[in-house]
Parts: C-alpha cells; structure tokens; sequence
C-alpha cells in the first residue's frame, strides 16, 4: 500500500510540473519603468522604429544581448528588438506618437523566449542606461510628410473697378485651395517713386552742371576786368574800342589819336604832346 501511495503522489507531481511548463507563456513584454544607470530598461512597445538603426541579428537575443551587449557598448543611448532576433541602436526614442499597448510585442527573444523583442511592425524600445532622463523622442513623421506636401499654383487676371487685378490659386495635396491677389495700385505706386527718384537726380545733375558753368563764366569775368584795369592804368575802366586801336598812346595829339587811320608814321623820339607850328605859303 505505502509503495502504491509512493508512486501516485510522484506521478501527480509529475503531472503538475508538466501542466506548470506548459502554461508558462512565452514574448511576454516588460513594463516599462524608470531608466537605470548602466543597466537596459524597457521603455514600451512602439509602432516606429523612428530614428534607431538597424545593427544586427541576434541568434541569442534578449533585452540584455541588444541593450547592453550591443548598443550600450558602442555609447547609444537608445536599443530596441523586433521579430525576436533583431538589433537597432541609436540616441533617440521613438516618436511618442507611435507608441502602443504592450500586447503588440509579443514575438520571442531568440535567446530568453519568456520576454518579449518586439513583434511583427513593432519594437521594444531600452533605456541602455547611458542617459537617463535627457533622451528625447524622434519627430513624428507625419509632421514632416504633410510639410512636404507638393502643391501646384496657377495665376490669372481679372478687371475690378477700372483696375487689373492679378489672381494667384494654389492647390495644396489635400485639396485646399488658396487664393491671393495683388492690385496693380501698389505696383503703379512703385513705379511713379522710381520715376520721382529718378527725375530727382537728373534734376541735380542739371543743377550742378549748371552752377559749374556760372562759376566758369564769374571767373573768367573777373580776369578780364583785372586785364582791363592793368592796361587802363588803374582807373578801373575798360579802354575805348571805338578806333582802330585799343591802347592809345599818351604822346599822341588828341586830334590825331581819334583818327582811325595814321597819316604818316610816328617817330619814337618826337613829342607829339604839344602842337606844333609850320609855315606855309599862303
């Protein structure tokens, strides 16, 4: 009775350790919790790999192998596994955007299959340890696709009130469509102060041109009142033209000097200053 009894209860506990190994679940993801130093903590499921590149696959992968073993080695602040077996590193979360219910990573690690590396289109993201609060999250890519967004412009004119208005439509890639106008005033407007700009200055050229001239004109004035004054012997008056000479000569007789034409030649040596008497037959 007692080897009986001995060998039921080794069999029930046989029996309970096979049922206990077979409800062990497998890919379990981690919680994620407070980064610490120099240890990989799990910091979510993501949706995105984000920025984080892709290193390696691991035959023996686990939150440890990836985080630690790999990128924590090469100085990243940042790991994450997907599909079990793979590797990426990098300094940045993911987008927080993109970021899921744990339940999507689910695949196993290929080398502790109770924990979880990430799934199929998802990855479980590790603190490494290296940084602990200063890590930043990636931009979401759906902010930086919608401002890339080509769009297409068209332009056409229209009369409103006398006035040529030109009319700019842009199309955006969701549809939108955006109007702007410019009115023909402002452009006018910029015109008629090139014009004044320019009349202004060719206004001044003339007047300089014009100041220089008169300046020309005083001065050669004033030298030839100082040559009229040397030759008239400082009287300060300019001597006659009326005659054939303009200079008359002091020893000349006055009856004489006012004729245009000389009777005869004058002698250098004679003083022509007083008159004098000749006598004649009558």
């Amino acid at each position: 009775m007692k080897f009986t009894t001995l060998l039921g209860v080794t069999a029930a506990g046989l029996v309970s350790s096979a049922a206990a190994a077979t409800t062990t679940k497998m890919g379990v993801e981690q919680p994620s919790s407070t980064p610490i130093y120099m240890q990989p903590v799990v910091q979510g499921c993501f949706s995105s790999s984000g920025d984080l590149v892709f290193n390696s696959t691991q035959p023996f992968n686990s939150r440890g192998q990836c985080g630690q073993t790999v990128c924590q080695a090469i100085g990243k602040n940042v790991a994450a596994s997907t599909e079990g077996s793979k590797c990426y590193c990098g300094d940045s979360y993911p987008p927080n955007s993109t970021l899921v219910d744990d339940k999507y990573c689910n695949a196993p690690c290929t080398g502790f299959g109770q924990d979880a590396c990430g799934g199929t289109g998802y990855w479980t993201v590790y603190n490494t340890g290296l940084e602990l609060y200063g890590v930043p999250y990636a931009n979401d890519s759906s902010s930086s696709s919608s401002s890339s967004a080509s769009s297409a412009t068209s332009a056409s004119t229209t009369v409103v009130g006398g006035q040529t208005v030109f009319v700019t439509q842009t199309n955006d890639a969701d549809g939108t469509t955006k109007k702007s106008s410019t009115n023909t005033a402002g452009i006018a407007a910029g015109v008629v102060v090139g014009v004044v700009a320019v009349a202004a200055a060719v206004g001044a050229g003339f007047f300089i041109i014009r100041r220089r001239r008169n300046r020309a004109i005083e001065e050669e004035y004033r030298r030839n009142a100082a040559v009229n004054a040397f030759f008239s012997g400082g009287s300060g008056k300019a001597p006659s033209t009326t005659g054939s000479h303009s200079i008359s000569d002091s020893r000349l007789d006055p009856v004489m000097s006012q004729r245009r034409l000389s009777d005869g030649s004058i002698a250098d040596n004679e003083d022509y200053s007083r008159r004098i008497l000749r006598v004649t037959n009558a």
